[in-house]
């Protein structure tokens, strides 16, 4: 089975190349590259939910050949004190978290507003069998257009998502795209920083993408064996 994982950044991608060795072939496509090793295309998609629908939806178009897989892989926040450090998230559901609209009572999603779709749920044998083989947590992971950087909004966001267990900015993106061309996704962060007040000097970023590239090592053979008519 053919995957494709979507990255935001170059950094992100090459952690996920590295657990697979070798140096991937780069393949062109619309508005991006692949980078191919095995049975994974990699690509950096670009930071936030629109930039990853349109690079997910891009690489499926062009695609030879079905993939049997979508996954939006990459660095994120933790929330405190389920998701620590250099732990490893799979999401359970992916959700956008500020998609909808202000109001006097408190923000409404859009399913709330009577349109729309708010929130995408992996297959939950893959999930399951990826958070056994890598040690990861499982719950939501929140999409958002903005790191959130304040206690209020941190304590805002578990109100009204309780059980969240990371935030990022693209999972949400490459879910619709995936959605729209039949495809199974998949979300698995790996924990960069605690979702609150923002303190980039106590950021893991390194810690993280070594954690990223283990985890892939690790969930290889799941992901390439997994078959959905199976589960």
């Amino acid at each position: 089975m053919r995957v494709l994982v979507v990255t935001a950044v170059p950094v992100e991608r090459d952690a996920v190349t590295r657990a697979f060795g070798g140096t991937p072939e780069v393949l062109a496509v619309p508005g991006a590259e692949l980078h191919r090793s095995g049975a994974f295309d990699v690509l950096a998609g670009g930071a936030g939910p629109a930039a990853a629908a349109a690079a997910a939806a891009f690489a499926l178009a062009a695609a030879p050949h079905p993939y049997g897989l979508v996954i939006s892989a990459g660095i994120g926040g933790g929330f405190a004190p389920a998701a620590p450090l250099g732990s490893l998230v799979v999401a359970s559901d992916i959700v956008a978290a500020d998609l909808g609209a202000e109001t006097p009572d408190g923000f409404l999603p859009v399913t709330a507003l009577g349109f729309g779709r708010d929130r995408f749920t992996p297959p939950p044998a893959l999930v399951r069998e990826v958070a056994a083989a890598t040690g990861a947590a499982t719950g939501p992971v929140l999409t958002v257009s903005t790191v959130t950087g304040t206690a209020a909004r941190t304590a805002a966001l578990l109100t009204a998502h309780p059980g969240a267990l990371a935030e990022a900015m693209e999972g949400f993106g490459v879910a619709e795209a995936a959605e729209r061309a039949g495809v199974p996704v998949l979300e698995l962060r790996a924990i960069s920083n605690t979702v609150g007040p923002r303190d980039r000097a106590a950021w893991r970023i390194g810690d993280a993408l070594a954690a990223l590239t283990e985890a892939f090592g690790k969930s290889a053979p799941v992901l390439e064996g997994w078959n959905r008519h199976d589960h």
